[in-house]
């Protein structure tokens, strides 16, 4: 049996939650399993179900030579539920001046990477290896509950949303198992002109790069651009939000578990503008970057365009004139939009309905499955990177524009405890008409993202269809959208005219599909990158490499005229 899938504490995995009740909260509280502790691997160091229970959190460390290490200063990340608890964990503060241990880590690596086709060929063996045992881990019962209840401790979601999360990282690491690593790294090879000469293209990595993690997918987007970086033969530094910062902390402790060097990944916790001083300061060959767009230009800015980029997704749906499915429909609307409390990139943003829809009262049964969610079972909660007024002001400038009105939501949960830093709002929808929406002095406001259980919903019908597609092609960020018609004349007409990367077509459309088993990623952008599928890896992670073998001199060559 592998080493990690012994556990400490209770053999049988429990899970368990108490009740906290006062005058002005009454919701779960994930914290410490009864009598006896969840099932806790051996190579951990954090039981995520005692977070926020002890006066001393627990300290998360930085990864630099091999070494786990810590920073003069930390950060203290309060509980996101509960302003009355203890914070949930520190992470180290490193400054610019403690920056010396990473910058020689990565100088160390030469551009032509760790491996490559040519060089050190056995690490693609070894990572799919390593890949194999880490995904066999991570779909154990307890070892995936244990990744569920980390996610769940720093970013509030729901129990199924947190899981779902783990296993589409685990399902990636299956794929990369055995001999698709070095698959990845294929070559192909084109005949020459002449006897002796062909030439081969390869996957070649870049060597020192970085990636800088959002805090919304803990573990599945760091992990799966992870991976992809050391899979291609690179040297990676990741940079997690400070938020969620242990989650990855806790995976990079299971891949030692699992064979890899702790040589082969740097892990720096600190503040944005340190980890841009380190990505300008060494040559960081490529940097991968998941997050809002105005950090993404300032880093471009910084790197000289440098970077791969996942940014915002102002993600839209455009639900056509064929009725069917109503219930089925009204419910991917409300998981769009509000699932993981509204903050995914590929959340719902607005929402095209034709006109047909009335009659069967789709509004009606969006709104009553979000009056569904609530603090409890986490599928309303804190909004981490955005507060409640921000939030409220957003929702009450778009209500006031003439014939706007908030559906549902525009409303400060009640009853809870989340600290004031975060956001806290019910589930919201604001009605905005078409034509008031595609007015220049308003289009802007109303496709601005806001990453919060928020969406804009306007109608449309057949003869303004043409100015839904004008407002698609206005938007500036092109991630996910959703085509909700098996009208094919319909479809066509959208998806011919559309250019989002990620894009469902169907009854069954939906806009926040981001498995392992497709692209995701977005379109239109040279600067865009995609994430879990060997397309995406290569893309990202590797550049083409065209050598040209050449080797025979023919003996009838005889010496001629200069050109």
């Amino acid at each position: 049996m592998l080493s990690h899938l012994a556990t400490k504490g209770s053999p049988r995995l429990q899970q368990s939650f108490l009740t906290s009740t006062s005058t002005t909260a009454s919701y779960i509280v994930r914290a410490a399993m009864s009598s006896s502790s969840m099932a806790v691997p051996t190579w951990a160091t954090v039981d995520p179900t005692k977070m926020g229970t002890s006066a001393e959190p627990y300290a998360v460390s930085n990864l630099v030579g091999g070494k786990w290490t810590k920073a003069q200063n930390t950060m203290t990340i309060p509980h996101p539920m509960d302003k009355d608890m203890h914070p949930i964990f520190t992470i180290p503060d490193t400054q610019v001046s403690e920056l010396g241990p990473f910058l020689d880590s990565l100088k160390k690596v030469p551009k032509s990477g760790v491996h490559n086709p040519l060089k050190n060929p056995e690490r693609y063996v070894q990572y799919g290896e390593i890949s194999r045992k880490a995904g066999a881990a991570l779909s154990t019962p307890e070892i995936a509950e244990y990744f569920t209840q980390c996610i769940m401790a720093c970013v509030p979601k729901s129990h199924a949303q947190a899981a779902g999360e783990v296993r589409v990282t685990a399902a990636f690491l299956n794929n990369f198992a055995g001999d698709n690593v070095r698959r990845l790294a294929k070559s192909f090879g084109v005949p020459g002109d002449h006897y002796g000469q062909m030439s081969v293209g390869h996957r070649w990595p870049y060597g020192p790069v970085a990636l800088v993690t959002p805090f919304n997918f803990p573990l599945e987007i760091p992990v799966l651009q992870l991976m992809g970086a050391l899979f291609m033969g690179n040297k990676p530094v990741l940079k997690p939000s400070e938020q969620v910062s242990f989650v990855m902390e806790q995976f990079l402790r299971l891949l030692v578990d699992c064979g890899m060097d702790p040589n082969d990944v740097d892990f720096l916790n600190c503040k944005g503008p340190v980890a841009q001083e380190l990505i300008t300061g060494v040559p960081v060959r490529v940097t991968q970057f998941t997050g809002s767009s105005r950090v993404a230009e300032l880093l471009l800015k910084a790197t000289g365009g440098k970077v791969k980029i996942e940014d915002a997704g102002f993600d839209w749906k455009v639900i056509g004139p064929d009725v069917g499915d109503v219930d089925y429909v009204a419910w991917q609307c409300d998981q769009d939009a509000y699932a993981s409390i509204g903050q995914k990139c590929s959340a719902q943003s607005i929402c095209f309905i034709h006109e047909n829809w009335k009659e069967v009262g789709l509004l009606e049964k969006m709104q009553a499955k979000a009056a569904q969610r609530k603090l409890d079972d986490f599928t309303v909660g804190p909004v981490l990177t955005v507060t409640t007024q921000q939030i409220l002001d957003h929702t009450n400038k778009l209500a006031s524009l003439p014939g706007a009105k908030v559906l549902w939501g525009g409303k400060e949960l009640t009853g809870h405890k989340i600290p004031e830093i975060y956001g806290a709002v019910e589930p919201t929808a604001v009605f905005v008409p078409l034509e008031e929406m595609m007015k220049k002095e308003n289009f802007d406001t109303c496709v601005n993202e806001i990453f919060a259980p928020f969406q804009v919903i306007t109608y449309y019908n057949d003869d303004n269809l043409d100015l839904v597609l004008q407002a698609l092609e206005g938007m500036s960020h092109h991630l996910t959208a959703a085509c909700v018609s098996n009208d094919p004349v319909f479809q066509s007409k959208i998806l011919a005219n559309t250019v989002n990367g990620t894009t469902y077509a169907g009854r069954r459309a939906r806009t926040t599909g981001a498995p392992q088993n497709h692209w995701f990623g977005p379109a239109g952008d040279p600067r865009g990158c995609g994430i879990g599928t060997p397309e995406a890896i290569q893309l990202v992670w590797s550049c083409h490499r065209e050598i040209i073998h050449d080797s025979f001199v023919p003996s009838t060559w005889t010496d001629g005229p200069q050109s």
